[in-house]
């Protein structure tokens, strides 16, 4: 589901590197692009993270921190169900960012989409401060299942540029 180019395209946009984000914008609007481009300006420090913790990379920009799981798919949702894997990384996600206090991200990237191929998405955690809440609650969560799964739907997560310009307005 997940391959290294798609982390590495993450790591580019978010640590401002131009040459992704021109390839990453060819088919973007006008709008989109001008966001995507305005992470020039702040851009994080984007690491890999390794391992199966359920965290591909960190990004660390001024005063916020988010470790982040990339997915990628054919398909518009993604079941964690179809996975058991996924549901514990999940879950383990939820407790390491509850005792850490930070928001855990999910990107997920639509193949073959146009414009902006890229969606956020968080899960719901406890104990965070108050800029780190209202974040948390303005980005899309995983939704679950009438069974209790988690799913996400790339029709219902924020798009990567809006999260960039969010993020921009609400830091400064």
């Amino acid at each position: 589901m997940v391959t290294g180019m798609y982390e590495r395209e993450l790591r580019g946009v978010l640590s401002g590197d131009e040459e992704m984000l021109a390839s990453l914008t060819k088919t973007c609007s006008d709008e989109e692009r001008a966001d995507y481009y305005s992470i020039i300006d702040i851009p994080f420090m984007v690491v890999r993270a390794g391992g199966s913790l359920g965290i591909d990379l960190i990004a660390i920009r001024g005063e916020v921190s988010f470790p982040i799981e990339v997915k990628s798919s054919k398909k518009s949702v993604v079941y964690f169900s179809d996975e058991e894997r996924l549901t514990e990384q999940a879950e383990a996600m939820i407790e390491m960012c509850t005792m850490s206090g930070v928001i855990p991200l999910y990107a997920f990237r639509l193949k073959g989409e146009r414009g902006d191929k890229w969606r956020i998405f968080t899960l719901d955690i406890k104990g965070l401060n108050k800029k780190q809440r209202v974040l948390n609650k303005r980005l899309p969560h995983i939704q679950t299942t009438t069974h209790g799964n988690y799913k996400m739907d790339w029709h219902e997560g924020m798009p990567l540029h809006r999260f960039i310009a969010y993020l921009n307005h609400l830091m400064g």
